[in-house]
């Protein structure tokens, strides 16, 4: 049964546990791969956040954040960012936190949800974002530095809420 909740400050090493794994990697996110912890959690648990935990078997198995996609006269859209620990993919994890997601940033007040650098390469990722309803919108030539690729298109992707 997963849980999803709102992350507390206590949940910062369990929250760093997953970024580390999944920036490290350098093929999702772009975020360096060397970013330092207090770097990556004053990110991640920002004020201007909403962040939240999956827990499976009261264990933090995944995280994300909803936050305004633009200030002011585009906070109307949420943009979001999602991580699941490596170890608990194949779950449905990811999908779980985006529908949870999807609900909750409607419940913020917001009207759509966009994406704005889904990298191409990620096929598990730009998959299970269409099925949960998004669209390319757009293709950013050479927009991500792919740890292993090299130069990398991203996508860009949309859905009303």
């Amino acid at each position: 049964m997963l849980n999803i909740r709102k992350a507390h400050l206590s949940d910062a090493e369990d929250i760093w546990d997953i970024i580390r794994e999944v920036i490290t990697a350098g093929d999702t996110y772009t975020f360096d791969p060397q970013t330092p912890k207090e770097k990556m959690l004053a990110y991640w648990l920002a004020p201007d956040k909403h962040t939240y935990v999956a827990e499976s078997d009261n264990r933090i198995v995944g995280t994300f954040i909803i936050k305004d996609n633009q200030p002011d006269l585009g906070s109307h859209v949420a943009n979001a960012g999602y991580m699941t620990a490596p170890h608990a993919f194949g779950q449905g994890i990811g999908r779980k936190m985006c529908a949870f997601s999807l609900e909750e940033a409607k419940r913020l007040g917001y009207l759509a949800m966009q994406f704005n650098i889904v990298i191409k390469s990620n096929e598990r990722a730009v998959k299970l974002w269409q099925q949960m309803g998004f669209s390319i919108i757009g293709e950013i030539p050479e927009a991500f530095q792919h740890q292993s690729l090299g130069l990398t298109n991203a996508y860009i992707m949309y859905r009303k809420l």
